[in-house]
């Protein structure tokens, strides 16, 4: 595998076990494994710009990247929910700009990257539909194939792009935990890119830098992300720890996982401090994208939470709604998905997680075009 000359293969975010890169999990505990890198990978004399140091975070050089020219999304300001929180600042970092409308285009990008490397003509992965889609738009790029696991209420949308772009896709009948059940039993040699890959969490490190980056190289106070799988808290953890740890930034932002309520394992665990997440019975909520009742990292993600001094929230799906409509009129579009973190800005102003001179960023994790349905139906039963 061709990787940087800083990356030294994997580590458990659990036990601390190093393995080898091509480990898909932890052979000690189980846990999820993330990249293991010299400390000197961001050395600020040696890179120049935005874009050198969100590429140094990443395990392979840009040039051998399969990119869809993912990343460098904007970091938009938005001041009238700064003044509604009783914050200094609040940001969307909006990754609905990536290529296929969402954060899975950067965990795709490296995640395919890694399969091609070692040799794969196939990958294959359970999601809630942007994961898919991503997968076979990236799997196209590098010219292999792709197979999709979809529950049967996965949009529309996702379902078609998947074909378009020349991917297989099986929708199974039911929920998440159904089509997870499906890839088990029939991804065959397919290579797996699933959530909780190593590499999907690798992909996410970028988000951290290009935010520093744009804050003039500041850490923000606080980072909301609406959670499925966990892994995108765990990419964003290790990616201000690479900054930090290299003087890009003299701290780490506090992180803060937010979920709907009828499917929050990794924030009720978090309220319980049971350190595990339990999974969910009966998962019911209006967010596809974070209907995910046994989050592939969950434990990591709460690690990281709890490293950074952040917290957790659970928010019901009518303040997601109304979060999503509201930041859609003070910001940028997104849709239910992000919603969620301006739900769980508010919850959280209200229990005092802010000071009033803090900056809070929340990331957008899908474009408000792919969730459009669900913010009409919303308006509509407003008599909107």
């Amino acid at each position: 595998m061709e990787t940087t000359a800083t990356f030294r293969g994997l580590a458990c975010t659990v036990c601390g076990t190093t393995t080898a890169a091509d480990a898909a999990r932890c052979p000690d505990c189980g846990g999820t494994l993330a990249g293991d890198y010299d400390a000197r990978a961001l050395a600020p004399e040696d890179l120049a710009g935005r874009a050198a140091q969100a590429a140094a975070v990443l395990p392979f050089e840009t040039d051998t990247l399969v990119s869809l020219d993912e990343g460098g999304t904007p970091l938009v300001a938005v001041p009238p929910l700064a003044a509604e929180l009783g914050v200094e600042a609040v940001y969307v970092k909006d990754e609905g700009r990536n290529t296929t409308g969402s954060l899975a285009d950067r965990k795709l990008s490296v995640a395919v990257t890694e399969a091609v490397q070692s040799g794969a003509d196939a990958v294959a992965a359970p999601s809630t539909g942007n994961g898919a889609q991503a997968a076979a738009a990236y799997a196209a790029r590098a010219d292999i194939d792709s197979k999709g696991y979809v529950p049967s209420r996965c949009p529309f949308l996702n379902k078609a792009m998947v074909n378009v772009h020349g991917g297989d896709m099986r929708v199974v009948e039911g929920r998440y935990d159904d089509a997870v059940e499906a890839f088990e039993e029939g991804a065959g040699d397919r290579y797996s890119v699933e959530p909780g890959h190593p590499f999907r969490v690798e992909g996410v490190k970028p988000v951290a830098v290009e935010t520093v980056a744009d804050l003039d190289w500041t850490a923000p106070d606080a980072v909301i992300h609406p959670t499925g799988h966990g892994e995108s808290l765990v990419g964003l953890e290790r990616g201000f720890a690479a900054a930090a740890a290299s003087g890009l930034v003299d701290r780490e932002p506090e992180l803060y996982a937010v979920q709907p309520d009828g499917c929050a394992p990794v924030a009720d665990a978090w309220i319980e401090d049971s350190g595990t997440p339990a999974s969910v019975e009966h998962p019911d909520t209006i967010v596809g994208p974070l209907e995910v009742p046994d989050p592939a990292a969950g434990t990591a993600a709460l690690a990281a939470v709890e490293s950074s001094g952040g917290g957790a929230a659970a928010v019901d799906d009518k303040a997601v709604l109304q979060g999503a409509v509201d930041g859609c009129e003070l910001g940028p579009e997104i849709g239910a998905t992000g919603g969620t973190a301006v739900a769980g800005a508010r919850e959280l102003a209200d229990s005092g997680a802010f000071a009033s001179d803090d900056v809070v960023v929340l990331v957008n994790p899908v474009a408000g075009s792919k969730e459009a349905d669900l913010l009409r139906s919303h308006l509509m039963s407003q008599g909107i």
